[in-house]
Parts: structure tokens; sequence; C-alpha cells
């Protein structure tokens, strides 16, 4: 079990702790919701814990199978709803892979990603789109 704690900071913004390891982190609204855009928002945080999700579970299967992800980038960008209510209606997340597509058995990363506990947990409403872009 993990316990995050945290304040509201006024002016929209909030802080959180991560309790085990004290690691902090503000949030606040982005401006097309009343906010500055100073920081990550709450569904930043949704997107960008997709991403991180997706990469740590592809390292720890490609570990397995011997290869090492270090030095892999990502990029996710987060859509929000034109209806209400508000609400993330799709996170496209890319890949820039320092490893051949042949260096793993077809579909390995491919499988860890989509088994990640973040993506399992959004709502199968939220789009989920990934590309992956392999070493030459």
């Amino acid at each position: 079990m993990v316990k995050i704690t945290g304040e509201y900071q006024g002016g929209l913004h909030c802080s959180a702790t991560h309790e085990q390891s004290g690691n902090t982190l503000v949030t606040d609204a982005p401006r097309d919701n009343g906010g500055r855009g100073e920081a990550f928002s709450p569904t930043d945080l949704a997107a960008t814990a997709l991403a991180t999700c997706m990469l740590t579970i592809m390292a720890k299967a490609a570990s397995v199978h011997g290869a090492d992800l270090k030095g892999t980038k990502f990029s996710a960008t987060k859509e929000m709803s034109a209806d209400a209510p508000r609400r993330i209606a799709r996170i496209a997340v890319e890949f820039w892979l320092p490893i051949r597509k042949d260096a793993l058995r077809e579909g390995v990363l491919e499988k860890a990603a989509a088994a990640c506990p973040v993506h399992q947990s959004l709502h199968p409403d939220i789009e989920k789109p990934v590309v992956f872009h392999w070493a030459e």
C-alpha cells in the first residue's frame, strides 16, 4: 500500500507528497480550466502515468529477454473531451526505442505496454493509441 498526502495551496495549486520516498510534486489547473498552467494538471499526471507505466513494464519485459531499454524516449499527448463532462478523451503515446524491432520476439513490448496497470485502470472509452519507433 502506498500513501500520498497533500494540501491545497490556493490559486488552484495543490502539493502532494509520496510518503514512502518523501518526493513531492505540485499541480495546477490548466489554462483552459481557470488555472495558470504552471505545473502538471491532474489529468496531465494521468497521461504521464500511462506513458511511464507502459515504459516501466516494457523495460521489465525487455530485461527478461536480455534487452535494455535505457535511453528510450517517450511522448504522451492528452486530449480533453469537447463535450461535458470534462474528461480525458484520448492519450496518444509514442516511444523512441534504442533497439531494433527484431531484437525481441514479435509483439513482446507491445503486449507489455498494453498490460501495464495504468492502461488496464483507465476507462475503456479513453482512446490510447501507441506508436513504437524502433532503432534502425
